[in-house]
């Protein structure tokens, strides 16, 4: 609603499931900037109702509980299924409630979006990559994944989840968007999600040694989590094409690059210590981002040292208080 009683006729009802987790929050918050209306939907087993906290109260804006294993019926425009836990440690926890996320959670979406002829975009990651045997890893690269490994239940699970949008498209000419998120960092990362950037930032600041697994010559590109937000929004507001797309940052960096940094900016004096590389884990990780910069002039802006800037701050913020 804009002036008393005027409607916003470019305003949508749009759920974003896994609304109150790292990513989904932070893309609730710039859709509601764009004056749409907002459903968060979140079982809360790694989202948190803090990374909302200025949301609440908003009249377009309103939380739901729920778990996508569960079916939803509500009545939108645009569904974001950003529901599943991305960090090997939490997806690890339990694989299959990460398996159920994965594909009965899509399957899920995918019926309320038939049903009620809603736009869906799937957050689908770098991970189907697996290990990759070719860099940079284009869309058309269809990976080199363990399918009985620990990382599999992600991994497979997002895999499933793509056919699974492909197989309603081509059945009910359904109007799907699939994205591949290569890694994203940023405010609202958990403390203890172990990924890379919220590791090496927590045990900085709290003075410990940095844990680097393998010589740390494996890479990565990290992109930050307002490039990853926008790039989203682009990719669901045009109409021609349905992915999938790869999203995020094609600047590399060795991990133990990424180290190095974060003990300079934090001005610690962390010692690097070095274990053994987990299982299944890519040595190189890298997207080729030709078809994003085609379809929707797609540019990730912020370097690394300015978002590990800001993320340091926001850990800093979370440890203190």
């Amino acid at each position: 609603m804009g002036a008393a009683g005027e409607i916003n006729m470019f305003q949508k009802n749009i759920l974003v499931t896994g609304g109150a987790g790292f990513i989904g929050s932070h893309l609730c918050r710039e859709l509601l900037g764009k004056g749409h209306y907002v459903i968060c939907a979140d079982n809360f087993f790694t989202g948190r109702r803090e990374n909302l906290k200025d949301l609440i109260g908003n009249p377009n804006f309103e939380i739901i509980r729920h778990d996508v294993v569960e079916p939803l019926h509500i009545e939108v425009d645009q569904i974001f299924n950003m529901a599943c836990p991305a960090s090997p440690r939490h997806y690890q926890y339990n694989p299959v409630k990460t398996m159920k996320t994965s594909v009965l959670g899509m399957m899920n979406m995918l019926g309320l979006a038939k049903r009620v002829e809603a736009r869906i975009l799937q957050a689908s990651t770098s991970e189907v990559y697996g290990d990759p045997e070719v860099h940079p890893q284009p869309e058309s690269y269809r990976g080199s994944v363990s399918i009985t490994g620990i990382r599999a239940c992600y991994d497979e699970g997002k895999r499933a989840a793509e056919t699974l949008c492909y197989d309603y498209q081509r059945m009910h000419n359904l109007d799907i968007r699939v994205v591949r998120i290569f890694n994203t960092y940023g405010p609202n990362m958990e403390i203890n999600d172990g990924r890379v950037v919220s590791n090496f930032i927590v045990q900085a600041l709290r003075g410990e040694d940095i844990t680097v697994y393998g010589d740390g010559q494996q890479t990565r590109s990290f992109c930050f989590v307002s490039d990853l937000v926008r790039g989203l929004m682009d990719f669901m507001a045009q109409d021609e094409f349905h992915g999938p797309m790869n999203l995020g940052n094609d600047r590399e960096f060795t991990i133990l690059e990424l180290a190095e940094k974060v003990i300079q900016q934090t001005g610690g004096k962390s010692k690097i210590i070095f274990k053994d590389l987990p299982a299944d884990d890519p040595v190189r990780r890298k997207p080729d981002l030709s078809t994003a910069r085609e379809k929707i002039s797609f540019d990730p802006r912020m370097q690394l040292d300015d978002g590990l800037t800001e993320t340091i701050a926001y850990f800093k913020r979370l440890l203190e208080s």
